[in-house]
């Protein structure tokens, strides 16, 4: 059976208006397409929550930056299309770039979100405006009753978090963990970038996260063990951007001693191809 896939937000809305009038909670999945087994976990995810299960295929232009890699982002939406009908999803929204932007991405209003301007903030700058942008005009068109993102992009994660309690979305964040391939290496469509080789390599990602969480269990200092990441990353031919100890709930850096709940994030280049990962340190 096909899945019904909807460009126009009011096409979508009139499909799903029997859903709503019966009281039925209605889920979304947003993601930018080719989709892997990571993206279809969060289908299943959101099916626990919700009676009918709506995912977006978008590849938002406002949140690459210049040199980034918005031109050559894979896009494939009949295999995203048949995967999504497989995996039990109810409808697919895939707008184009006039119906999220009217007035084309360079002029369209804003949103940004504060206190984010760490990390991916400081190194992708506007990045997290984009995302905040286009999750609230997702969330206006699809109007959900739960949302599912996944932990692998932790501090999009918080930014979305945020934006839904301060802008008082009636939405359930859900949030799911990442899947891994074998190697360890996280589920990521750019993981496609990579050739086998590298792949393999490119699996000393998680290993060093792991690694990170013992030197915590050790007692040894956030630095030093932020120091052993970076070395070991560039041991592998992974160039790091950073690998980072903060507090889990908002990123900010951590005082040593005090018992916050911490996450290990990192993001490193392997060639041409910028990967991130994070682990919790509780876990």
């Amino acid at each position: 059976m096909s899945l019904p896939t909807f460009a126009r937000a009011r096409e979508l809305d009139a499909h799903l208006a029997p859903s709503r009038r019966s009281g039925q909670r209605i889920a979304l999945v947003p993601t930018m397409g080719n989709l892997h087994t990571g993206h279809y976990s969060l289908v299943a995810i959101a099916r626990k929550h919700a009676d009918v299960v709506v995912a977006s295929v978008f590849v938002n232009p406002t949140q690459f930056g210049p040199h980034e890699d918005f031109a050559r982002y894979p896009r494939t939406p009949e295999a995203d299309a048949a995967g999504l009908a497989a995996s039990g999803c109810d409808a697919l929204f895939m707008p184009g770039v006039e119906e999220m932007y009217p007035y084309g991405p360079a002029n369209t209003v804003r949103v940004s979100v504060p206190g984010f301007d760490m990390l991916e903030g400081a190194l992708r700058p506007g990045h997290f405006d984009g995302v905040a942008t286009v999750v609230s005009k997702l969330f206006n068109l699809v109007r959900p009753d739960v949302a599912v993102f996944g932990r692998k992009d932790y501090q999009q994660l918080l930014v979305i978090k945020r934006l839904t309690r301060d802008l008082a979305y009636p939405i359930d964040i859900v949030e799911a963990p990442t899947l891994r391939e074998a190697s360890g290496l996280a589920m990521s469509s750019r993981n496609q970038y990579l050739d086998p080789a590298a792949r393999e390599r490119a699996a000393v990602i998680y290993a060093t996260l792991q690694h990170m969480r013992e030197g915590l269990k050790q007692g040894l200092a956030f630095a030093e063990i932020e120091a052993k990441a970076d070395a070991a990353l560039r041991a592998a031919s992974l160039v790091p951007d950073y690998a980072s100890i903060r507090r889990a709930d908002d990123l900010a850096e951590p005082v040593q001693g005090k018992r916050d709940p911490l996450i290990a994030l990192i993001a490193a280049r392997l060639a041409t191809t910028r990967l991130i990962d994070n682990l919790l340190l509780a876990e």
